[in-house]
C-alpha cells in the first residue's frame, strides 16, 4: 500500500478523485495526512469529511525553509511514500526536496514546458491568450526549480473555440485527478 501525504492551499478537487479511487479499491493507497498553509482551505474540510488527519501550519513570518522544516517534522510522523502537491500555492524549498527526493509529485495545469511557472487560473488564461489548440496537465517530480522536475505523465485535451478560463479549468482538473491516480498506480508497481 502506498502511503500519501497531501500539501494543499485550495479546494483539493484532485485529492477528492484520489479519495474516490481509494474508497472504490481502484487505488491501493492511503492518505495519512493533509497539510495546508491556509486555515480556511477547503482541502482541510474535505480531509475531515473523509476522516483524514489534517493540519494547518501558519507560514506568516517564516522563510520557505523555516516553513518546510515544520512541514517535514509533521511528515516524519508517518511512513510516507509520496507527497502530493495539490493546489499548493507555495514553492517547496530544498528542505523538503532533499528529504523526499523523487517522492514529491506536483500537477501542473498545462503540458509542460509550455506555460511553466504559472498557477491555477493564470495558466488557463495564458493558454487561451496564446490560442493553442491543445492543453492538459503534467505530473512531475518536484525539484528545486519551478515546474522543472522530471515529467512522469502528461494528459491532453482540446481547447474549444468558445472555451473560457472556467470551462478550461474544469476540463483540465478532471484530467489532473485521473493523471495522479495513474501515476500513483504506476509508482505502486514501480513502473516509473
Amino acid at each position: 500500500m502506498m502511503h500519501l501525504a497531501v500539501l494543499g492551499s485550495t479546494r483539493g478537487t484532485d485529492m477528492q478523485a484520489i479519495i474516490d479511487a481509494i474508497e472504490s479499491k481502484k487505488l491501493d493507497a492511503q492518505i495519512d495526512i493533509v497539510i495546508s498553509n491556509k486555515p480556511d482551505a477547503y482541502i482541510l474540510e474535505r480531509a475531515t469529511k473523509h476522516g483524514i488527519k489534517n493540519l494547518y501550519i501558519d507560514a506568516s513570518g517564516k522563510t520557505r525553509e523555516e516553513y518546510d522544516k515544520l512541514v517535514l517534522k509533521e511528515l516524519k510522523k508517518f511512513k510516507i511514500n509520496l507527497v502530493l502537491l495539490i493546489g499548493y500555492m507555495r514553492i517547496v524549498s530544498g528542505v523538503l526536496v532533499y528529504a523526499y527526493k523523487d517522492k514529491i509529485l506536483n500537477v501542473h495545469p498545462s503540458l509542460l514546458p509550455a506555460f511553466a511557472g504559472g498557477m491555477d487560473k493564470n495558466v488557463h488564461a495564458e493558454v487561451l491568450k496564446a490560442g493553442v489548440k491543445n492543453t492538459g496537465c503534467t505530473i512531475h517530480y518536484v525539484d528545486e526549480g519551478v515546474d522543472t522536475g522530471r515529467v512522469l505523465l502528461k494528459k491532453k485535451c482540446k481547447v474549444a473555440p468558445d472555451e473560457t478560463v472556467e470551462t478550461l479549468k474544469a476540463k483540465v482538473q478532471k484530467l489532473e485527478g485521473e493523471a495522479f491516480i495513474e501515476v500513483i498506480q504506476m509508482l505502486n508497481k514501480k513502473l516509473i
